[in-house]
């Protein structure tokens, strides 16, 4: 049989004295500090996933800003080697003179299988042939390859090889002319190529660029 004691006895005089304490409040007080306890723990753990994600993105974005030292460099390799040397591969400076689709006469796939993704197929295609820069001040290491946008390697002239297409500026500038009456003869339209950049950072940061110039 359940007996409760008063909470304040009486003397004789008729003043009260406390009565005997059960301790409910000390296992309030527990489950209280128990429930307190688990709401910091949630705290700190929502608060270092935030900042786990926010160095990620940081880091992420450092590498795709530093993807354009990969451009300017395939670009200004462009620029120094802009003669009939790009109608062939050059495989040694990451460079191929076609690009089709998926498998085109340069022998090397130029986009991911379906399903494939792109670190495994620069991993398992591209990456033999990349042209690999020095690390920059935040740790990023770029790679490129250029693709110059034809169906098949060679020169484009008709007269050399008529089966070579290829993608083009639609802008021609019109060719110079001071003779009275004379017709300027445009020169050939300038060709695009384009240019993959892969750049490996820390926290095994991994990040893909590309771009279309035109020579």
């Amino acid at each position: 049989m359940l007996t409760s004691a008063p909470l304040f006895s009486r003397l004789a005089d008729g003043k009260k004295i406390p009565g005997k304490q059960r301790g409910v409040v000390l296992i309030i007080a527990l489950i209280v500090l128990v429930a307190m306890s688990l709401a910091a723990i949630a705290l700190v753990r929502s608060v270092d996933t935030a900042n786990i994600i926010t160095g990620n993105l940081a880091f992420k974005q450092a590498a795709t800003h530093s993807g354009d030292i990969g451009t300017e460099s395939a670009t200004a390799w462009l620029e120094m080697n802009n003669n009939a040397s790009l109608d062939n591969d050059m495989t040694a400076n990451g460079y191929f003179a076609c690009a089709a689709p998926v498998v085109d006469t340069c022998l090397i796939q130029t986009y991911p299988a379906a399903g494939q993704s792109w670190d495994a197929f620069w991993t398992a295609t591209l990456a033999a042939n990349a042209v690999a820069l020095a690390a920059d001040a935040a740790g990023n290491t770029a790679s490129y390859v250029i693709h110059r946008l034809c169906n098949q390697v060679g020169s484009r002239k008709p007269a050399l090889n008529p089966g070579v297409s290829c993608a083009v500026s639609p802008v021609v500038v019109a060719g110079e002319c001071y003779t009275p009456g004379c017709r300027p003869i445009p020169p050939p339209p300038q060709l695009y190529y384009r240019i993959t950049v892969r750049i490996a950072g820390p926290r095994n940061t991994v990040s893909y660029v590309q771009s279309i110039v035109t020579l």
